[in-house]
Parts: C-alpha cells; structure tokens; sequence
C-alpha cells in the first residue's frame, strides 16, 4: 500500500488548522482511490523514492517529538527541506534516466558447448 491513513493524519498533524486538515485528508484518500496503482508502480521501479518517503515521516515524527517538548520548529524549515529533497531525488531520476546502459555481453563460449 503506497499511503496509510494514520502517515496522512501523521503529515497533516504539522498544520496548526483544523480545517486545513480536513481538506488534506479527504483529498488524500481521493488520491488513494485513483492513484494508489500507479503510484506504488513507480515507487517500486525507483526504491529511492521509498527512502525519500521514510526520511519524511521520521523528519516529521522528529519535528512532532521537538515540539511536544516545547521547542517551536518553523515549518518552513521542514517545507523547505522536503522540497529540497524532492528536488535533489528529481534530477537524480532524470540524469539515470538519461544514462546510457551497459552493453549485456553473451556468455562465454566454452569448450564443452562446441563438442555436442
């Protein structure tokens, strides 16, 4: 499954709105009902973008701990660190995308094929 609820309600926990909440968990699980294929597809074509997606949810359960403890984190700082990231993780696709493949070599002949 390429999105949970509880990691949408986990995300959506950095907002400080009620409603904005509201909005970003219905459209979640709009998004889930029409993209969940697709989605996990190219998750599971590119493995990066799961790490990508891991480093997320512990940056937002790091930022949720730090301010249970008092200390305000502007959200900018995470917004722009994800966007960043996605960024980063954007241009590494598209340069292996772009790469030119190896050229697959046939196996080696071997004495005991030419005998038969």
């Amino acid at each position: 499954i390429v999105f949970s609820l509880d990691s949408v309600i986990t995300a959506v926990g950095l907002s400080d709105h009620v409603s904005l909440m509201a909005v970003a968990i219905i459209l979640s699980v709009l998004v889930m009902l029409f993209a969940a294929r697709p989605i996990g597809d190219f998750v599971d074509d590119h493995p990066t973008i799961k790490i990508l997606a891991l480093s997320f949810l512990i940056m937002v359960g790091v930022t949720l701990m730090v301010e249970g403890f008092g200390v305000h984190v502007p959200k900018g700082y995470i917004y722009f660190a994800m966007a960043f990231s996605v960024a980063v993780e954007m241009l590494n696709l598209r340069m292996r995308k772009n790469q030119v493949k190896p050229v697959q070599l046939h196996k080696p002949i071997s004495e005991s094929d030419t005998s038969e």
